[in-house]
C-alpha cells in the first residue's frame, strides 16, 4: 500500500491530467450530434488499432521475467481487438441504415 501511495504522490500531476481529460472527453462526446457518431466511431477504431500495435511493441520489449507488463500487454491486446472489431461491426450496421432499398443485399438469395 505504501508503494502505491508513493507512486500516486510522485505522479500527482499526471493523475490530475487523466482525471481532467476524462471529464473533458465526457463533455465533448455528449455534445456530438447523432449525425457525426459514425465518423467518430471510425476515428475511435483507428485509435484502438494504434493501442493494439503499441501494446504488442511493449510486450516485445519487456523482459521475460516481467509478468506484470506481459499480462497487462496481453489484456490490452485482447480488449483493444474486441473493441476494434465491435466498433467496425456497429459502424457497418449504422452505415447500412443510410443505403437505399436497392443496394441492400437480399437475405432470401439462395446459393445454388
Amino acid at each position: 500500500m505504501e508503494i502505491l501511495l508513493s507512486f500516486i504522490h510522485s505522479n500527482l500531476e499526471i493523475l490530475y491530467i487523466v482525471i481532467l481529460s476524462v471529464f473533458l472527453g465526457i463533455e465533448v462526446i455528449s455534445r456530438v450530434p447523432s449525425v457525426l457518431h459514425t465518423p467518430l466511431m471510425s476515428g475511435a477504431n483507428a485509435i484502438h488499432g494504434v493501442i493494439i500495435i503499441g501494446s504488442i511493441i511493449v510486450m516485445g520489449e519487456a523482459s521475460a521475467d516481467n509478468f506484470v507488463v506481459l499480462a497487462l500487454g496481453f489484456v490490452a491486446v485482447i480488449v483493444g481487438t474486441i473493441n476494434v472489431v465491435g466498433g467496425f461491426v456497429v459502424t457497418d450496421r449504422m452505415l447500412e441504415m443510410f443505403k437505399s432499398g436497392k443496394e441492400k443485399p437480399s437475405k432470401s438469395t439462395k446459393v445454388k
